[in-house]
């Protein structure tokens, strides 16, 4: 009997210990979500204005501004395809795209071969590389600078320190941002002097090489030439990829070192009018903004388009080692 009492439950706590665990109601959980996503939604909402008034907005704005002929001070009179007939016969903006188009073709490859070359140096382990490669940097932050413009035109003016240099040696110089035949080049130095955001890519990129690929073509008696075109640049490829279609997109926006080192004209005689100059002086200049927001539209087929060909034609030359 007593081993029949000491094994005896009461009847309540049999029930207790079968029934299963209350789970949460389906009401509940839905209103937990949806308190998170209201906070999520709070912590985005600045973005979300931000995205709204000041890039989707104004970009609508424009689109609608560029079949208008609008001056900022009337009412917008809507013209349909005028504003585009216009571009057809401007000489100025035919001009413009000549000089833009011809910065950029020759900036951007020039800046990258030069930021290769030095992230390659700097690949070799060399003391004090944080510090170099901060430095090396430092001209892709300040380059679209106010200051580094006025600085700019200051090195490469009649009496600048370019020509001071070469007084020294007893060579004339010339008034460098002054003269149609080098003004532009002016540019294009500075624009491959901002050679750091690119430089400290590659340099990323050379460090997931694997080390074991040029010592086996050591091994096999490559030259450095051949390593260098055999092993680095198709396994750089995405890379060089990546910094050319973000470069190219960034040289064709070029505006602040073009309107300070020219004072604001694109001269001598329209040798700096970038693009971005010109459609600054439609807008800003002459307030004919319909036309301004046309050649922005513009601006954006032509950047959209040379984007589209670069990603068409990297099938035949970007590998990916998938």
């Amino acid at each position: 009997m007593s081993t029949v009492l000491q094994h005896r439950q009461p009847a309540g706590s049999a029930a207790t210990a079968a029934a299963p665990a209350k789970k949460p109601s389906t009401k509940q959980g839905d209103s937990r979500q949806r308190r998170e996503s209201l906070v999520a939604y709070g912590f985005l909402a600045p973005w979300f204005i931000g995205l709204g008034f000041i890039t989707i907005g104004p970009i609508l704005a424009s689109l609608y501004f560029s079949f208008t002929d609008y001056s900022l001070i009337g009412d917008p009179e809507w013209v349909g395809l005028e504003n585009y007939q216009r571009m057809l016969t401007d000489e100025r903006l035919h001009n413009s795209l000549a000089v833009t188009f011809q910065y950029v073709f020759v900036s951007v490859p020039l800046q990258l071969a030069l930021a290769l070359a030095l992230a390659m140096v700097l690949d070799r382990g060399v003391r004090g590389l944080a510090l170099y490669r901060s430095i090396y940097y430092l001209p892709s932050l300040l380059g679209g600078s106010v200051a580094i413009a006025i600085l700019w035109r200051q090195v490469f003016g009649a009496n600048g320190l370019i020509n001071q240099v070469l007084a020294f040696f007893g060579i004339q110089g010339e008034g460098w941002v002054s003269n149609p035949d080098y003004a532009l080049g002016t540019l294009i130095i500075l624009n491959v002097w901002t050679f750091g955001a690119p430089m400290v890519i590659f340099l990323a990129g050379l460090r997931q090489i694997p080390r074991m690929y040029y010592e086996a073509a050591s091994v096999d008696g490559a030259s450095p030439a051949r390593r260098f075109f055999s092993i680095t640049v198709p396994l750089l490829t995405p890379i060089i990829f990546f910094n050319l279609v973000l470069q190219m997109i960034n040289a064709f926006q070029t505006f602040t070192q073009a309107f300070i080192v020219s004072g604001g004209t694109g001269g001598p005689t329209d040798s700096t009018l970038f693009y971005t100059l010109y459609l600054y002086q439609r807008g800003f200049g002459s307030f004919d903004m319909g036309y301004a927001s046309a050649m922005a539209w513009l601006l954006l087929m032509i950047i959209g388009g040379f984007t589209v060909v670069n990603f068409l034609a990297s099938k035949y030359w970007v590998f990916y080692g998938d």
